[in-house]
């Protein structure tokens, strides 16, 4: 019997690592392409950097794909404006035009989201519905944060690119975009509970 409980004791404790795993490897596809644009930028220039995070990003999405069987929306179109812009820049040899992804991406996510709502529709809702169970309020209020959020972060990228050098911009869209993101979605948490739907 006491072998049998300690049985049953390990199984759950098994699972949890699973799922902390998983998460932690869609977290290294995100982030991978990123990093490795850092590292290469830093020892042979943004165009080099550029070249590899084309790549590094195509890699990324058919790992996700085959790992997760499903793509997420947003990291798929910032995939698309990755290779157009990075395209671009290495096509023109102009750094310009990745400095202006991030913006660009940002600001066309707001609009969809801030657009949406104003037609009196929550796009967040068809996204994460199926996660989370809110009032339309905290779907309302929810949406609007974001879509602010993301326009904050094309204006931050505005000044980043535009007033300091290029290996700074690099460092802040690699350790400041990401990070920025994260608190901002954790900073939600109380909105999420106060309009959780009660069964």
């Amino acid at each position: 019997m006491t072998e049998q409980q300690s049985a049953k004791e390990d199984r759950p404790q098994r699972s949890e690592p699973e799922i902390d795993s998983q998460q932690l490897w869609k977290l290294l596809v995100e982030l991978g392409p990123l990093i490795v644009f850092f590292i290469v930028n830093s020892r042979a220039g943004i165009f080099w950097g550029t070249g590899v995070l084309i790549a590094a990003t195509a890699v990324s999405i058919i790992a996700s794909r085959i790992m997760f069987g499903k793509l997420a929306i947003m990291p798929l179109v910032s995939a698309f404006f990755v290779i157009i812009f990075g395209g671009l820049t290495l096509w023109l040899e102009d750094d310009l035009f990745i400095k202006l992804k991030p913006t660009i991406v940002n600001l066309i996510f707001a609009s969809v989201l801030l657009g949406g709502l104003f037609f009196g529709h929550s796009l967040l809702r068809h996204l994460f519905g199926e996660v989370f169970k809110l009032t339309n309020e905290g779907w309302r209020q929810l949406t609007l944060r974001w879509g602010l959020f993301f326009i904050a972060l094309a204006v931050l990228n505005e000044i980043v690119w535009r007033n300091f050098p290029t290996d700074t911009w690099v460092s802040f869209k690699v350790f400041g975009i990401m990070p920025l993101t994260m608190i901002f979605g954790i900073a939600q948490m109380g909105l999420l509970k106060t309009h959780e739907l009660k069964d």
